[in-house]
Formats: C-alpha cells, sequence, structure tokens
C-alpha cells in the first residue's frame, strides 16, 4: 500500500508576512535614497551651478598695415610664439624712402623763400628809414626857405618846388611803410625756423618719416600667432583684411552658458572650478566670474526669434557667464580658443555684485608698439634748417632736446 506524498500547500499568511516585509523593506530602502538625495541637495548640490555649455574665449588681435605697399618679409607664421614689438611684416620701402627724401628737399625750399622773405623785410625797413630821412630833410629844406622868403633870398619859384619835393618824400614814405606793412604780415613776429609755412613743410617731413617706419609691421601683444593671411608680394592697404591674428594665451577665459534659472545666487567674483576636455578631469582649473552677460544668446543672434507671431513654445533661455582663469594655471596647462569645457560655480557667498558698480579705471588692452622715436626725424628736420639759413633752428632744435 502506497503512502500518500501530496504536497500540502502553506498557509495564506505566510505569503502576506513575506510579501509584508519585503514591503518594508522596500520602502525603508526608498526612505533612505530620498533622505540621502535630499542630503546631497541640501548640503551640497544646491551650493554649486554647473553647466557643460561653456567654451574657451580669448582676445583675437589682428594686425594690420597702416600704410600701402607690397609684402617683402614675413616674420611669423602660425602656432608661432612672438612678443610685442617684434618685426613681423616688412613692407617694400622704396618708395617711402623717395617720398621723404622729396619732402626734405620741399622743406629745404620753404626755408630759403622764407628766408628770402625775411631778407625782403630788412631791405624794406632800410628803404622806410631812408624815406623817411629823405622827409625830414625836404621839411627841414622847406622850413629854411620860409624863413628867407621874406627877405628875397629865395625866390617864389624855388619854394614851390621845395614844397613838391616835401610833398615826394611824404609820398615815398607812405609807400614803402605800406610795402614794409605787407612783408610784416608774411613774416610776423616769428624766426625763420617758426614760420608757418616752414613749419608745414617740416609736418609733412614728419609724415613721410612715420610712413617710411611702419613700413616694418609689429606685433602689437605678446601672443601666438593663430592665423595667417598675408602672402608674399601680396599688396596691402590700410583699412584692408587682417594680416595675422594673434591671441595672447594669459588672457584666456571661460565664456559659460547658464540657464536663466541658475543665475539667481550667481555674483561676480564667486569661485569656479573648470574642467576641459583636453586634459580631462585630472587638471582642474581655478577661476572667478568676472561679470554675467546682459542678455541671452538669442537677443544678439544674428536672427533673433520671434515670439510675438505663431505657435510659441517657451524654451530656456541661457546667459553668457564670463569666468577669468589663473594665469599661472593657464601656463602650466595651455588651453585653445574654443575648447570645451565644464564649469561649476560656488554660489554660498552671495555678498557680490550682479553688475559692476564702477567704471573701468585702465584699459582691457594696451600697446605701445606703434609709438616711434621722432627724435631722429625733428634731428634731420633741425639739420636742414640750419642748413638753408643762418638761424637757429628753433623747435625743432628744443624738440630733439
Amino acid at each position: 500500500m502506497e503512502a500518500n506524498t501530496a504536497t500540502v500547500p502553506p498557509p495564506v499568511g505566510f505569503f502576506q508576512t513575506r510579501r509584508g516585509r519585503w514591503l518594508a523593506i522596500a520602502a525603508v530602502a526608498f526612505g533612505l535614497i530620498g533622505l540621502l538625495a535630499f542630503g546631497y541637495w541640501y548640503f551640497y548640490a544646491r551650493n554649486y551651478q554647473d553647466t557643460d555649455d561653456a567654451y574657451v574665449a580669448g582676445d583675437l588681435v589682428n594686425v594690420m598695415s597702416q600704410v600701402s605697399g607690397t609684402v617683402v618679409s614675413i616674420g611669423a607664421d602660425e602656432t608661432d610664439l612672438v612678443e610685442a614689438g617684434q618685426e613681423l611684416v616688412r613692407l617694400d620701402n622704396t618708395d617711402a624712402e623717395i617720398a621723404l627724401r622729396d619732402t626734405e628737399a620741399r622743406l629745404a625750399r620753404a626755408v630759403r623763400q622764407t628766408r628770402t622773405v625775411f631778407a625782403n623785410r630788412d631791405q624794406l625797413e632800410a628803404v622806410v628809414a631812408q624815406r623817411r630821412a629823405d622827409l625830414n630833410k625836404a621839411q627841414s629844406d622847406l622850413d629854411r626857405r620860409k624863413d628867407l622868403t621874406s627877405s628875397g633870398a629865395v625866390s617864389a619859384e624855388e619854394l614851390s618846388h621845395t614844397r613838391d619835393t616835401l610833398s615826394a618824400a611824404r609820398d615815398g614814405l607812405v609807400a614803402a611803410e605800406k610795402n614794409l606793412s605787407a612783408s610784416l604780415a608774411l613774416t610776423g613776429q616769428t624766426g625763420v625756423s617758426d614760420n608757418p609755412d616752414v613749419q608745414a613743410a617740416a609736418t609733412e617731413v614728419e609724415r613721410a618719416y612715420l610712413a617710411l617706419r611702419r613700413t616694418s609691421i609689429r606685433a602689437p601683444v605678446s601672443g601666438y600667432v593663430a592665423k595667417r593671411a598675408v602672402q608674399l608680394g601680396e599688396r596691402v592697404a590700410p583699412g584692408g583684411q587682417p594680416l595675422l591674428s594673434i591671441v595672447p594665451l594669459e588672457r584666456l577665459r571661460v565664456e559659460a552658458n547658464f540657464k536663466e534659472v541658475q543665475l539667481n545666487q550667481m555674483r561676480i567674483g564667486q569661485p569656479v572650478r573648470v574642467v576641459a576636455d583636453l586634459y580631462g578631469s585630472q587638471v582642474e582649473y581655478h577661476g572667478t566670474i568676472a561679470g554675467l552677460g546682459l542678455g541671452t544668446g538669442a537677443a544678439f543672434a544674428l536672427l533673433p526669434a520671434q515670439n510675438a507671431t505663431g505657435n510659441w513654445i517657451k524654451v530656456v533661455q541661457r546667459v553668457p557667464v564670463r569666468i577669468a582663469l589663473d594665469p599661472k594655471e593657464l601656463a602650466g596647462h595651455p588651453l585653445r580658443v574654443g575648447l570645451s569645457t565644464k564649469v561649476q560655480v560656488d554660489v554660498r557667498n552671495v555678498s557680490g555684485q550682479i553688475l559692476a558698480q564702477s567704471a573701468r579705471q585702465t584699459p582691457v588692452l594696451a600697446t605701445n608698439a606703434y609709438d616711434i622715436d621722432r627724435r631722429e626725424v625733428m634731428a634731420r628736420i633741425a639739420h636742414i634748417i640750419q642748413e638753408n639759413t643762418a638761424e637757429g633752428s628753433g623747435r625743432f632744435a628744443a624738440q630733439q632736446r
């Protein structure tokens, strides 16, 4: 006789007990996860704003020619390091040298012509003095003859001739004085070197000298050549296309585009951590917020959005935030314009300003690469004036000193 081996099903209460246990465990787990998430947000995440819509930006300094000319030498190529004041492009200076010699010749001619005017003035002064002496003599002769007329020693005819001589002397003096006045109007109270005609000719010499020096085109800032458009033998002119473009790497910055809902706690001066895709997370840059943009990217787009017509869908806008980086970190790990970065802003300190409260007191960028020492041309002008007149060189000698 076989035993009955059929399995007896467990009671219903057993399953309910196990299900309740698992539900309780799941509820506790989800509660812990929610509590951890809330703690992470409350103690950390809410104090930071981050975005990966951020790119490296910088100054692109374009080098252009100030004079017309043909390129005969190119001193730097793309990726080359250049120093401020270094010659980048040289133009053919033959025409400029000829123009300088021509202006120097015109200056010499102007000095001689002015010297002639001064000499005529001196001559006219002598003529006026002579005419005044003639007038005084004629007046004296007339006075003597008047006294002798009553005694009959001088005839009436001779007295009449004396009056005519006096009248002619008076007219001659008037004419000489008018000629002298006209000459004085040309010379004024200046010397030869300070005469307006001489100064105008000297200014032309200075201008030609500057044009000659500007055939050497120099770098306005130190940096790396990012783009070279000029070619050997090319004819360039002022106002044309840039010859080269220089990027000063120490002035690179990050332009981070944050959503408008992220800007509430952002202030100028807040610390920022930046990670570039070029180096990865092992290299971290530290910077500060330098400024918040005054418009969204869509507002300054070439074709701004037209939301007043048609169907409208609200899109969260992004505002560019400028982030200044540490120059020492940039020197250790150079970046490139346009690289992608990830940005995290610490917004715990909200004591800063949203917008700048004072005007900038120093220029953003400045250069003295275009300053030209004009002492050489002043010495040349003074020498030309000295050679063509016995008079000193006036203001030009003073400027040379």
